[in-house]
């Protein structure tokens, strides 16, 4: 069916687990034209906008910033039923978050006479790029944005890309307001990040840029990186599933697929010590996918993914360990004996009634997550991308003194005498009239 991988795992090749594993973003594909697009905003501004938002969303924009009476409007038209559900996510996320904060500390005493801490300062600005196209994602609004007003941040945008009626989805909009958004523009792809990096005549720059996107967005990203602070590159989304006989194979394979339905380039990865669950939610998988809504796009992504047996659950955490997915379900008898071994995952899904979708829309973590393999040094958004730690210290005359011979022996260690000779003006004995 559809080209799904279906091994046991001591038996897959080094060029499928390469195939597995090696799921980079490659955007030097595109950055040819990424850096034209990028130079166009920077010499041209809000002409550049207007063209390439024509060029590429098919729309002529006359003006980017969607007005405080567009977003009542649109507001008013989302149903009740589906402003509730909004309220309740943006509730749990900002008490989820909340959570993370810091605090300024002090250190009484590093050592004698020394004190040391750190405040917790905000960014001015931050801009959170939210995805349009096959579909519109409020919940990216949510995401994106909340944290961003939980960490302190004054002034927090929105970019997104218009319909082909000039228009910004209201759902979209609801969200964004109800999150904290501060302004919002209907403009999207690679003309966004440049016009978040650099300014235009319309939109002010920000401090730093986050929120998934497609290719050309994480592209230009990683381009504007030395102009702009961003969160981390982003790919297809992905799920990898660690399974025993407890689990439903109706369940797995129901997470499989509506990870599928994300994007063509989308993975879903089952690795379990049951041959009969493999077997069994095979067979689901391929039913369920037949009758998918979104079934073209489904069966694209599931020729990417696969059902893996392990001989043993250890083994089967060694491979989610080294796969380091985005997503990380663990559906085992005993979840919490498993969740000890993971060292790389995005976020993780413990039990058979935590999928993905919980952590996607309204249980309060942020599904802004490292892709590709990048959970093996990054960690999803948080309120710590938006803030400035800073450290401070003080020192008396006699804390200084007794450090100065660390100091300045460490300091001409290195080469650097004019450091060790600050320490000993300060501790030189001075005429009364000068001290």
């Amino acid at each position: 069916m559809f080209g799904l991988l279906f091994k046991k795992l001591s038996e897959v090749v080094e060029e499928e687990v390469s195939a597995l594993l090696s799921r980079g973003i490659d955007v030097q594909s595109v950055m040819p034209a990424v850096v034209e697009i990028v130079n166009d905003v920077q010499e041209r501004g809000d002409r550049a906008l207007c063209d390439q938002t024509e060029r590429f969303d098919g729309v002529r924009v006359g003006r980017f910033r969607v007005s405080d009476d567009e977003i009542d409007k649109a507001a008013e038209k989302v149903p009740e039923k589906l402003k509730k559900a909004l309220e309740i996510a943006v509730e749990n996320i900002a008490a989820f978050h909340h959570q993370e904060l810091d605090r300024d500390f002090w250190m009484t005493e590093t050592s004698p006479g020394a004190m040391a801490g750190q405040m917790i300062v905000p960014l001015d600005s931050a801009g959170a790029y939210v995805p349009g196209g096959r579909a519109a994602y409020p919940s990216s609004a949510l995401m994106t944005v909340v944290p961003a007003k939980v960490a302190g941040v004054d002034r927090v945008i929105v970019c997104t890309p218009p319909g082909k009626d000039g228009l910004v989805d209201p759902l979209t909009l609801a969200a964004a307001k109800m999150a904290g958004a501060d302004e919002i523009y209907r403009v999207g792809g690679v003309q966004a990040v440049a016009a978040m990096a650099f300014g235009t005549e319309t939109i002010r720059p920000v401090q730093k840029i986050v929120g998934p996107g497609n290719i050309y967005v994480t592209a230009a990203k990683l381009l504007l990186r030395s102009t702009v602070e961003i969160d981390m590159p982003a790919g297809p989304s992905e799920v990898l599933i660690i399974a025993d006989y407890s689990a439903e194979p109706e369940v797995l394979a129901s997470d499989m697929v509506a990870q599928a339905e994300h994007d063509p380039q989308s993975i879903s990865v089952l690795v379990t010590d049951d041959p009969d669950l493999a077997i069994a939610t095979k067979a689901e998988v391929e039913r369920q996918a037949k009758g998918a809504d979104r079934r073209d796009i489904v069966r694209k992504s599931l020729e990417k993914s696969a059902i893996l047996t392990a001989g043993s659950m250890e083994e089967a955490i060694g491979f989610s360990n080294s796969f380091a997915p985005e997503h990380l379900e663990i559906v085992v008898r005993d979840p919490m004996t498993v969740l000890r071994e993971i060292r790389n995952a995005g976020s993780v899904f413990l039990g058979p009634y935590t999928p993905v979708a919980a952590g996607d829309y309204a249980s309060g973590t942020n599904h802004v997550l490292p892709t590709s393999g990048y959970a093996r040094v990054f960690s999803g958004l948080n309120v710590d991308a938006f803030v400035k730690k800073i450290t401070v210290q003080q020192i008396s005359k006699e804390g200084l003194r007794l450090l100065s011979d660390a100091i300045t022996l460490l300091a001409e260690a290195e080469g650097l005498s004019a450091h060790a000779e600050s320490v000993r003006k300060r501790l030189v004995e001075r005429k009364p009239e000068f001290v």
